[in-house]
């Protein structure tokens, strides 16, 4: 991605997108004679091209300035398609006639700038960012993707592309936009000549339905846009797809010596050939995203070639999941002459790869819905620059084109197209309020939620069934989210093919609440302690190999806040004591902790110093498998052992196994000792994620079946009642409809979302919040709770 983007994407995702920069000499170009390493920063690339030809400096010096004009032709070309046709009329001329570099083609503006064909080859090399050859190619594109937008270097998505995905979708949500999912526009309605609505199929239903509206926004090509009008834009060159080769080793490419650069193999100096050549044998450009992801799981190598589409003209139109064998053929053929050149550059990377898989143009056109596969979109040529239907603008009003096709290729290009595309809808008080936001870039608030990796910087075992894990900031710098005792963070396990969500205690690394007003970050920088503790049946971070970074799920930042702050029931017991020592508390607090053996005590050491700072903490140890010489309490933790600690009690904190919890709960209760006092956390299984889900499906697949299209959910003693799809939670239909619930986890870890079911039959997953009386009583877990008729609930 180019670092160019930065801006942009920064206004996309509220300055929440994690990149990661590829090595300094982030692209490596090989030649039939000779390599190339092109170094980011403008500066640099020009001072290492005068290195190795100096006889060619003033040339070197003359063609950047050429480049600069050249790009602004372009970008003034692109902005004009935005406006009103006589603006495009009258515009499009004149920028060619002040730019003519701008509608040149590349090698015709490369042979009037060196005489030295490998510098020629070098300058041109990576014309597969926009995926038209130098003989073709307007060199306005050149100078805007590789020679502006990636010159100053490149950067990966951390956690890959769906990372950004996620984030944009999320916002969008927040801002009340409705997403709708597996929809295909089918026609473009139009009312003489101006839109009137869009004709749309349900891909996942089949049902089809109009929506009325006099303005579209097309990202899906100008092809595609034109076809769902019923017309053909003759005009136009035919683009180029390609075909990428998916690899995945069992070993890091870094032992051949990469270091995460990306790689173009040119077959010739001029790329004369382009993409003519026969499949496999042209220029290819191979990148390697797992060691440009700290947060990847697995090892990959993706290989891209463009290619000629109507190579593959005698397969299209057969059916996508049984392609003729002479395809099937030509794909493992094509696939192990693409294997052999790396393995040629790598000498035995072939032995790693674990996993194969070809896509081609037949691919993109399946999935991408691209005409005829195209990679890029329009074919970057002078023809489509001269073109009235290359643009944003269209002959009819009220519909615009957005995406590559309005700018240029690539993301940078989609990004831009968006851009134009907003132009062309916008208020000008409207579109001036975007560009000032875009401008001022965002400004994280530390409260606010926050979604993103930590880097994984150390791991402690505290005891064989306890490890505490050390968070830090991946670049440095400060926390991208604000810390205090009680909070807890969702975190993303790469433990199965999908990745698991368990939701841990947080602590500030050394144990006490940092001051920002006394520059308290820790010892360096600042660092989070995640306690991880293995439990029967528990898949999670104690039982794993913790990756390099880890992903903190969604809001995280927001659980911010110890219990006595907001109504949340879950809690981090030594931040909560740090907080506590460092408020000069001076109470009475009783910690009771059970174990088996002496060695799985954990927080030996901070409780010890915590007993030092806190003159009312009084620590006792139950050990249900005592070694000799064990002077403490014996036994498990039960009504007896608990009877001598409960007298004058205002607030208990509960936290362990389900049994453990639910034989407490009752305990407690038998001891009077008032429920709203008893505040819980539970270890849950990884896997209830998944198992909710499958209950969900077959709830909604059984009223599906019965013609039951939802349940009503009656509040008792507020008198409020909402809807319930089948298959949705409780928690999930009341959020829905903006009953407002206590809630915190979403997971049944916390406790906090309890309701009574007075009425009705469900599918639910008590867990360990309840003692057995409650769950008789009827006490449930709004968030585990699955109706199956309708409901009468309670939170009384």
């Amino acid at each position: 991605m180019s670092a160019d983007a930065g801006p942009f994407l920064d206004f996309m995702t509220d300055g929440r997108a994690q990149l990661w920069p590829l090595p300094d000499d982030y692209d490596v170009l090989h030649f039939p004679d000779f390599d190339f390493a092109v170094p980011a920063g403008r500066a640099n690339f020009q001072a290492r091209l005068t290195e190795q030809f100096p006889d060619e400096a003033k040339n070197i010096d003359r063609y950047f300035r050429t480049v600069k004009k050249a790009m602004i032709g372009l970008a003034a070309r692109n902005v004009l398609s935005s406006f009103s046709a006589p603006l495009r009329r009258l515009g499009f001329p004149l920028v060619e006639w002040l730019s003519p570099a701008t509608y040149r083609t590349t090698r015709e503006q490369l042979e009037r700038s060196f005489r030295d064909p490998r510098l020629r080859a070098i300058v041109a090399a990576r014309w597969g960012l926009y995926g038209t050859p130098p003989g073709s190619n307007a060199f306005g594109y050149h100078a805007a993707v590789p020679t502006t937008f990636f010159m100053a270097g490149t950067a990966h998505p951390v956690g890959g592309p769906r990372a950004l995905n996620r984030i944009v979708l999320e916002i969008l949500d927040r801002y009340g936009v409705e997403l709708r999912t597996r929809q295909q526009v089918r026609r473009i309605v139009t009312d003489g000549n101006r839109v009137s609505g869009v004709d749309v199929e349900d891909r996942a239903t089949g049902e089809e339905y109009h929506v009325r509206t006099p303005t579209a926004v097309s990202a899906a090509g100008v092809r595609n846009t034109y076809a769902m009008l019923g017309r053909e834009p003759v005009d136009l060159p035919a683009e180029p797809s390609a075909v990428m080769l998916f690899l995945g080793l069992d070993s890091s490419p870094a032992r051949f010596g990469v270091h995460g650069e990306n790689h173009w193999f040119n077959p010739d100096l001029d790329g004369r050939d382009g993409f003519h050549r026969e499949p496999g044998d042209g220029t290819l450009y191979v990148s390697f995203a797992s060691l440009n992801n700290p947060a990847a799981r697995f090892h990959t190598v993706e290989a891209l070639e463009l290619v000629d589409p109507a190579v593959f003209d005698r397969w299209r139109g057969t059916d996508d999941q049984d392609r003729p064998d002479d395809y099937r053929a030509f794909k493992d053929d094509l696939t192990r002459r693409l294997i052999d050149r790396l393995d040629k550059q790598w000498p035995g990377l072939r032995d790693t790869i674990a996993f194969a898989e070809l896509a081609t143009p037949l691919t993109f056109e399946n999935y991408q819905h691209s005409a005829l596969g195209s990679f890029y979109g329009l074919a970057a040529t002078p023809q489509r620059l001269r073109s009235g239907l290359a643009g944003t603008r269209t002959p009819i009003k009220g519909l615009v084109v957005a995406g590559q096709d309005a700018w240029g290729s690539g993301v940078v290009g989609a990004l831009a197209g968006g851009l134009m595309a907003a132009n062309a809808v916008l208020k000008p008080r409207q579109l001036g309020d975007m560009w000032r936001a875009i401008r001022a870039r965002p400004v994280r608030d530390p409260d606010a939620a926050w979604e993103g990796y930590l880097r994984v910087a150390g791991i402690e075992e505290l005891t064989p069934a306890v490890r505490k894990i050390r968070l830090e900031p991946m670049g440095g710098g400060e926390l991208p989210f604000a810390f205090a005792a009680g909070q807890y963070l969702k975190i993303d396990l790469p433990v199965a093919v999908e990745s698991i969500e368990r939701s841990y205690d947080l602590q500030w690394a050394g144990g006490d609440r940092p001051r920002r007003d006394r520059g308290e970050t820790g010892p360096g920088r600042p660092r989070l302690h995640l306690p991880a503790r293995r439990a029967p049946g528990r898949r999670g971070a104690a039982g794993q190999r913790p990756a390099r970074r880890v992903h903190l799920g969604a809001r995280a930042g927001s659980r911010a806040a110890s219990a006595h702050r907001r109504r949340h029931r879950d809690h981090s017991l030594i931040s909560v004591l740090a907080a506590a020592a460092a408020g000069g508390h001076t109470g009475l607090i009783r910690l009771l902790v059970g174990c088996r053996t002496e060695d799985e005590i954990p927080y030996r050491t901070e409780l010890a110093r915590l007993q030092g700072r806190l003159p009312g903490l009084e620590v006792v140890v139950f050990l249900t498998r005592p070694a000799d010489g064990w002077t403490g309490r014996r036994g498990r933790i039960d009504l007896d052992a608990l009877r001598p600690f409960v007298g004058g009690v205002t607030r208990v904190h509960l936290c362990g196994p389900a049994a453990m919890m639910q034989d407490l709960l009752g305990a407690l209760a038998d001891l009077d000792v008032p429920r709203e006092a008893v505040h819980t956390e539970a270890f849950v299984s990884g896997g209830s994620r998944q198992t909710r889900r499958e209950r969900a499906h077959a709830v909604a697949l059984a009223a599906e079946q019965a013609g039951i299209t939802g349940y009503a959910i009656g509040v008792r003693d507020e008198g409020t009642t909402f809807d319930c799809p089948p298959g949705q939670t409780v928690l999930d239909a009341a959020n829905a409809a903006g009953v407002p619930f206590p809630q915190s986890c979403g997971e049944g870890a916390c406790g906090t979302c309890r309701v009574r079911v007075v009425a009705g039959e469900y599918e639910t997953d008590t867990r360990g919040m309840f003692s057995a009386a409650e769950i008789d009583q009827g006490w449930r877990l709004a968030c585990q709770t699955l109706p199956t008729t309708d409901l009468l609930i309670t939170r009384n």
